[in-house]
């Protein structure tokens, strides 16, 4: 039960171990032998102290870097979105206001920087008014031709 792996198993050559519920609790990967040779108990110490470190932050590195990101997945940013462009019907997104009263608009003219900005052509109770927004003000309706 405990050598059962936590992550996928890899067929990655430079990851050759598989992270486990026993390599969770001995922090080891094999049973490990008593170094050969005569040494000096206060040396063994600080050896095995140094030893003991190297394996926790392995550890704790393959520990985050492959379990958690398994336990809880990010649902963002999955799958890419085609960008706002000249043509697009939107909604402006407006705190002040319910949703249901958000103008709806047509983008004129996007322009790409840093922060991402749309031109929005709104017409309301007969006259017409252009805005600029961040995208992430606006939400797409229909994507223009």
């Amino acid at each position: 039960m405990n050598a059962r792996p936590l992550v996928p198993v890899s067929s990655d050559p430079d990851m050759p171990t598989v992270l486990t519920p026993a390599m969770l609790l001995t922090q080891k990967v094999d049973i490990m032998l008593p170094p050969a040779g005569e040494y000096d108990l206060k040396d063994l110490y600080c050896k095995q102290w140094k030893q003991v470190q190297v394996l926790a932050d392995v550890f704790w590195k393959r520990w985050r870097q492959e379990y958690l990101v398994l336990i809880q997945p990010r649902r963002k940013w999955h799958a890419d979105k085609p960008n706002l462009s000249e043509g697009d019907v939107v909604l402006l997104r407006d705190t002040q206001v319910r949703r249901n009263e958000w103008p709806v608009g047509v983008v004129v003219n996007a322009i790409p920087s840093k922060v991402c900005k749309v031109d929005v052509r709104v017409n309301r109770q007969g006259t017409q008014r252009e805005y600029s927004r961040p995208v992430s003000e606006v939400v797409l309706l229909v994507k223009g031709e």
